[in-house]
């Protein structure tokens, strides 16, 4: 009788697999991925072939690069909402400054703003302890306002898209794009940072526990400043890519990339709360909200519908993380 009463009871189902996405996040990620690029076959036969993947390759860098970037700061306990006016910022810069300057003058003038927002924002977080929502919302209008005096000085001039960013963007070389050529160094910088190096490892930490980072003899205004210049960077780089592959320099050009690019990073498991994440899921999280753009518009469901959307996914995700991290 005690033998029976001592027994343990058996683990529901429910609760098995719930432990089982908490270990390995990313194989319910690629399984959504795969019902989704099924789905959207089903729905459009032919239409999943080698001409759809490298487009859909194309679409889903930008959003994965700047989601990159929500990733880092979010690991945190931050987020970067200036990452898409950052971007506008640096395309439209230089397709206006490429008309008269070197390309090399052009370039550097067009990453001048990212890494000036990048600064003023890790000093507002990490020195003056400004909530980050708050803070990259104000810089984020800040230069939007600059960019549109800007447009005023140059309207004369015109713009034009360069010819290198033109490959990068759109060009494909045998079935793969060329933005692969950029993507793919940024990934593996950005992966390698996190898992294995000392920065990474303070970004993490600050986020699991701040004050325990700073008993440690962790600088966080030093890493905090550090982690929202390379956020601005990657986003005025991301800029300059978008710009070659949509082709038509405007003031609000990677705007729509930004909350996306949060949902990117939310769906690929990382916490908004911190210290928990990584960018490869980031990564199928870009492909996944990718592809359901894609079904989206075979729908034609109409852009505010696909926010809302998008809006509801970050909604459910996150309550289903919070379950998840309860269960554990």
């Amino acid at each position: 009788m005690t033998d029976i009463a001592t027994m343990p009871r058996p683990v529901s189902f429910g609760r098995r697999l719930k432990r089982f996405m908490a270990d390995r996040p990313l194989i319910p990620l690629i399984i959504l991925l795969i019902v989704l690029v099924v789905i959207l076959q089903i729905l459009r036969p032919g239409i999943v072939n080698e001409r759809w993947l490298a487009n859909t390759a194309k679409f889903a860098i930008p959003l994965a690069i700047l989601a990159g970037c929500q990733t880092m700061t979010m690991l945190t306990g931050g987020i970067d909402l200036s990452v898409g006016t950052v971007a506008t910022m640096s395309a439209f810069i230089m397709a206006t400054q490429i008309v008269n300057q070197d390309p090399t003058v052009a370039f550097l003038l067009a990453m001048l703003p990212a890494v000036l927002i990048g600064l003023v924002n890790g000093i507002g977080v990490g020195v003056f302890r400004v909530h980050p929502l708050i803070m990259t919302l104000g810089t984020s209008l800040i230069g939007t306002g600059f960019l549109q005096v800007y447009q005023r000085t140059v309207i004369a001039s015109g713009a034009k898209i360069p010819d290198f960013l033109n490959w990068l963007g759109t060009g494909v070389t045998y079935g793969f794009p060329n933005a692969l050529l950029l993507f793919v160094p940024v990934a593996v910088l950005i992966v390698l940072m996190l898992n294995r190096t000392g920065f990474g490892r303070l970004l993490y930490a600050v986020g699991d526990n701040e004050r325990a980072a700073r008993l440690s003899g962790v600088r966080y205004w030093q890493v905090i400043t550090a982690l929202y210049i390379l956020s601005s960077l990657l986003a005025g780089i991301t800029g300059l890519l978008y710009i070659g592959l949509i082709k038509a320099p405007s003031l609000s050009l990677a705007e729509p990339l930004v909350l996306p690019s949060v949902a990117a990073a939310v769906i690929g498991g990382t916490s908004i709360f911190g210290g928990r994440g990584g960018y490869t899921g980031t990564i199928i999280g870009a492909l996944i909200l990718t592809v359901l753009t894609t079904l989206l518009t075979i729908l034609q469901m109409p852009e505010g519908g696909r926010r809302i959307l998008f809006g509801f996914i970050v909604l459910f995700v996150t309550a289903a993380y919070l379950r998840i991290i309860e269960d554990r």
